[in-house]
C-alpha cells in the first residue's frame, strides 16, 4: 500500500478542512501561470472593457446605454468565445478557459449574460469562482 504523504491529487475532492487557496478544488497550483486569477486582475479587466464599450459607445451612439450593454456584450462573447481573453483581461494577463480549452461562444454567452445580472460575479463559491463561472464551467487564469 503506498504511503500517503497528506498532499491531495488534483481533483480528488473537498478537504475536510477546506480549500487551501482558490483553485485548490479545482486542481490548480496556488501561485504562477496557470493559477487562479486574483480578484484585483479581475475587476480591474473587467473595468477596461468596460471602459472600451464606453467609449465605442460615446463615439458612434451619442453614449446611448443600450449600445453600451450591447457593445459589452458582444465583446465579452467574441473575443472570450474565440480567443479567451477579451482587452482587459489581456492586458491583466488572465484568460478564461473551460476544462483545458477555450470556452467557445455558446459558454462565453452564457457566462456574459449572468456576468450583466451583477449578482452571479459577485456570490464567490468556496472554489474562488463566481456563480457566472461555476454555471459556464469556466475559470479565469493567470496567464
Amino acid at each position: 500500500m503506498a504511503k500517503n504523504d497528506g498532499a491531495r491529487p488534483p481533483g480528488a475532492g473537498a478537504d475536510p478542512e477546506g480549500p487551501r487557496w482558490a483553485g485548490d478544488q479545482l486542481g490548480l497550483p496556488e501561485t504562477g501561470p496557470g493559477s487562479m486569477a486574483p480578484w484585483s486582475r479581475r475587476i480591474i479587466a473587467l473595468f477596461i472593457d468596460w471602459g472600451i464599450a464606453v467609449l465605442i459607445s460615446v463615439t458612434w451612439f451619442e453614449g446611448y446605454e443600450l449600445a453600451t450593454l450591447g457593445i459589452f456584450a458582444a465583446g465579452e462573447i467574441i473575443l472570450i468565445g474565440l480567443l479567451g481573453v477579451t482587452v482587459g483581461k489581456r492586458l491583466m494577463r488572465i484568460q478564461v478557459v473551460r476544462g483545458r480549452n477555450i470556452p467557445g461562444p455558446l459558454w462565453a454567452a452564457v457566462r456574459t449574460l449572468l456576468l450583466m445580472l451583477i449578482l452571479p460575479p459577485i456570490i464567490i463559491g468556496s472554489d474562488g469562482r463566481g456563480v457566472h463561472d461555476r454555471a459556464a464551467g469556466t475559470v479565469q487564469l493567470r496567464m
